[in-house]
């Protein structure tokens, strides 16, 4: 079983967070979610003054910084198109940052790790909900698979630290996200901002038809940001993964939508009244992917914002960052 402290945390507010990625849509939910809860001491670093695909860059930052937690919410992301057209990139950049990130956190003796992975790592034939144990039972979605591969070697490498020298590193495997702070890039966002994005633009230059990819009936389940920011701190607070037990716990809604179902909720916001067309030439990528998140849901932690509201607050961001 897993264990859950309800009497003190494994992380106190006088230690040093080291958020890695705290840029992105992740590490700036986290960076706000840790300081609306009282933590101040946030270690933050630019990509120009450290580059965490460098081993020798990213051990001396260590030994001069000295973190007591690392949250690694840094890695290259993208969208289908991207994964397939930069499969190296996906692989390569993601396994030197993670590698780089978690061997230093172990030498520097950091006291806890949390690694972000994603959903992506899952089997693409799973036809329920995706358990934890079902990591590595079948073949990988080939659109990502590159992007996929990476991640399991983080959580594999997570897993064998702890096995090995007894290092506390934590993996979260997330649903799909979105929120503020996403990237809306024509080629290089994820399936929710790419629509935002083409209906925003179908609106406001009077467009009648909106072409979407593949056929609209692969299910997704999408997590806001800020509800996985929530539960990353739950766990670094309070999960403590037994001698021999999985490191690593499902994040998500526990339920999911059509992608066809998803662009009409995001037509509806903009209140546009036009044609959605589906182009079948472009790939749906896996049929299903919605997590099993009893584990979690048992911990004590549950999601708190519904997609139309997690909608409506990525779009306002869009619109305030984009549209002018």
């Amino acid at each position: 079983m897993n264990k859950i402290n309800s009497q003190k945390s494994y992380i106190s507010f006088e230690n040093k967070i080291f958020v890695a990625g705290h840029n992105g849509m992740v590490g700036s939910s986290i960076c706000r979610k840790l300081e609306a809860e009282g933590y101040k001491n946030i270690l933050k670093i630019n990509k120009a003054s450290l580059d965490l695909r460098n081993s020798n860059e990213v051990e001396d930052w260590f030994k001069q910084n000295k973190p007591d937690i690392v949250i690694n919410a840094a890695g290259k992301v993208g969208g289908i198109l991207s994964n397939i057209k930069y499969p190296a990139d996906f692989l390569l950049d993601n396994l030197k940052i993670q590698n780089n990130l978690i061997e230093s956190s172990m030498k520097s003796k950091v006291k806890r790790f949390l690694f972000i992975a994603t959903s992506s790592i899952y089997p693409k034939n799973i036809n329920g909900l995706i358990k934890e144990e079902d990591l590595m039972s079948s073949n990988l979605e080939e659109t990502n698979e590159y992007y996929s591969i990476a991640k399991i070697a983080g959580i594999k490498l997570c897993d064998a630290f702890r096995r090995q020298f007894d290092f506390d590193a934590i993996t979260v495997i997330p649903a799909n996200l979105y929120g503020i702070g996403d990237k809306y890039h024509e080629e290089d966002s994820h399936v929710l901002p790419s629509l935002i994005r083409k209906f925003y633009l179908a609106k406001t230059q009077n467009l009648k038809v909106v072409d979407c990819w593949g056929t609209g009936s692969p299910i997704r389940e999408f997590l806001y940001v800020d509800d996985l920011s929530e539960s990353c701190l739950f766990l670094l607070e309070k999960w403590k993964p037994l001698s021999g037990k999985r490191n690593f716990i499902n994040v998500g809604v526990g339920n999911g939508i059509s992608i066809k179902e998803l662009s009409e909720i995001i037509a509806k916001e903009f209140k546009f009244e036009g044609q959605i067309e589906w182009d079948l030439s472009k790939p749906d990528g896996m049929r299903k992917k919605v997590l099993n998140v009893e584990k979690i849901n048992s911990l004590g932690w549950r999601s708190k914002i519904p997609i139309e509201i997690g909608i409506r607050k990525s779009i306002k961001d869009f619109d305030e960052r984009f549209s002018s």
